[in-house]
């Protein structure tokens, strides 16, 4: 099973994360992601085995405990890039409000779960919604100027719950299913 933790954008702010990939529209080599599948990734586990699943999902009770984040408003807004603008491989929403919340929950969950044998993020903790990757670097001057000029608002939503999910790939892209749900 290939997993990881995630906030995950209510479906009716869909329609404005597409209107925010919709200004690369004319970018070449821009891979938008599916904006129904929008989400803050806590944590990337990874390929898990199926039956480590129960002390996973232990582990991040526990961190939802630990972090004593109570049910919170996200504001979604503005764009970012992975790793810089000279070299972008990945086109993100920022979190407006709410980042400091999402942060105890990522480090709580970071901890639980580096406990268990998983590795340790290597990159400070940005909260962000991806909605692009580049193939290729013939859309990057629009990208980057994009990227420097609009300050798109998606939308606020109240968190009130963390998710373990299953990434299956498909020819498609990838298909989300939530294994289960930790409420904050």
């Amino acid at each position: 099973m290939r997993l990881f933790v995630s906030v995950d954008l209510p479906d009716a702010l869909a329609p404005a994360v597409a209107d925010a990939q919709s200004l690369f529209a004319d970018a070449a080599g821009v891979d938008p992601t599916d904006p129904e599948g929008a989400h803050v990734t806590l944590k990337f586990l990874g390929e898990t085995p199926e039956h480590r699943l129960d002390a996973v999902e232990d582990a991040i009770e526990r961190a939802v405990a630990d972090a004593d984040v109570d049910p919170f408003e996200v504001e979604y807004g503005d764009l970012g890039v992975f790793p810089s603008l000279d070299y972008i491989s990945v086109v993100w929403i920022g979190v407006r409000r709410g980042d400091l919340e999402l942060a105890h929950l990522h480090e709580a969950v970071e901890r639980e779960t580096t406990a268990l044998g998983y590795d340790p993020e290597d990159h400070d903790f940005t909260p962000h919604v991806t909605i692009a990757r580049l193939r290729h670097g013939g859309g990057k001057d629009r990208v980057q100027s994009v990227v420097v000029e609009a300050e798109p608002t998606v939308g606020t939503d109240t968190v009130d719950a963390v998710r373990l999910t299953e990434s299956v790939l498909t020819d498609d892209g990838p298909r989300y299913e939530t294994v289960r749900e930790f409420e904050l």
